[in-house]
């Protein structure tokens, strides 16, 4: 199962490596961020040994029921049970890793939410090569995945880091779904986040999704905007669920415009303000940056080698230093109002 979630960790890793390559790093720096990675990675190997996380753990065979709600990456999501259950159930390694956090987060709130069963209709956005569209398909769910067109200048970065979808074969992986079921319960459409299709936007899906997606729309407002309109799109009482980038600083400047934003808290309680307006429930969100050794580890840059695989085997990975910034995954689950 461990290859599945290193390829998956390659593909972001040499997304952040171009996200850093303008730091013009002397080799005393890129000697110390290695020194401080391999540092973490001791950190994270005593863990797993001491079977905290990471492999050969064994899994709740069924889903637990945590109550899940809006928060942070912490080290404790990865060390718990209901983590455990999705990575093995999704083919993944519960590593120290903020992505692994992001699908399992997903799924858990799809789950809570009802949703990964026969008979639901999900609509995920930008898809690129996550394992939900297939496995939400081996639950029962109809998906229609989505992404940009392969001809959108804005594609280009994914398509050379391994993370743009361009059809349905993108996303079949044979050990969550079989091809025939996959077949019939998964379609692709090429589609802008940006600018919802009208036919998408009249309530005919139980869930959406978003993975780490819309902080690259250009801005915050822009974000935040495909977040309110993307609840067009779901039916009274659906769900949607998404991941974003955060700045754990509630203060103060933060990339703004761009390639990839950051979100602060303020952002996100503005955003809750706007969709209660609409009549739709952002659940409560955790904003506490957690307690455990790792929650206070700064993955710096290197990120990845020039081949793409990681710079340092299970560095950790649940923050990250981004244009000077500490900056972790964010989930939020909305709940359409009725």
């Amino acid at each position: 199962m461990r290859r599945f979630s290193h390829s998956l960790l390659h593909r972001w890793h040499r997304l952040l490596l171009r996200a850093h390559q303008g730091w013009d790093l002397t080799p005393e720096l890129r000697h110390a961020a290695l020194n401080t990675k391999l540092m973490g990675a001791v950190i994270s190997r005593q863990m797993y040994a001491a079977g905290l996380a990471g492999p050969g753990l064994p899994a709740p065979e069924g889903p637990v029921h945590v109550g899940l709600s809006g928060g942070v990456c912490r080290q404790d999501a990865i060390e718990s049970p209901w983590l455990r259950h999705w990575c093995a159930r999704l083919g993944m390694v519960p590593l120290y890793h903020r992505k692994i956090w992001e699908e399992c987060f997903v799924a858990q709130a799809l789950w809570e939410a009802g949703m990964l069963a026969p008979g639901r209709r999900g609509l995920g956005f930008a898809v690129g090569r996550e394992y939900l569209p297939a496995f939400a398909a081996a639950q029962g769910m109809e998906v229609l995945a989505t992404d940009l067109r392969p001809e959108d200048a804005r594609a280009r970065h994914w398509h050379e880091s391994g993370q743009h979808a361009e059809g349905a074969d993108h996303l079949f992986l044979p050990h969550l779904i079989e091809r025939d079921a996959f077949a019939a319960r998964v379609a692709f459409r090429a589609v802008d986040m940006a600018r919802i299709p009208p036919d998408l936007a009249k309530g005919g899906f139980d869930c959406l999704w978003s993975v780490c997606a819309f902080e690259h729309l250009g801005s915050l407002e822009a974000g935040l905007d495909f977040v309110l309109r993307a609840m067009a799109c779901l039916r009274p009482g659906g769900v949607a669920v998404h991941t974003t980038e955060f700045n754990t600083s509630p203060e103060g400047p933060t990339p703004s415009r761009g390639p990839t934003v950051l979100y602060q808290r303020r952002h996100i309680e503005a955003l809750g303000a706007r969709l209660a307006a609409a009549g739709h429930t952002l659940l409560p969100v955790d904003f506490a940056g957690g307690s455990g050794v790792l929650d206070r580890f700064v993955d710096l840059p290197p990120y990845a080698a020039p081949d793409g695989h990681l710079a340092v085997e299970d560095a950790p990975h649940l923050r990250l230093s981004y244009r000077g910034h500490v900056a972790t995954s964010l989930g939020l689950i909305i709940r359409a109002g009725t």
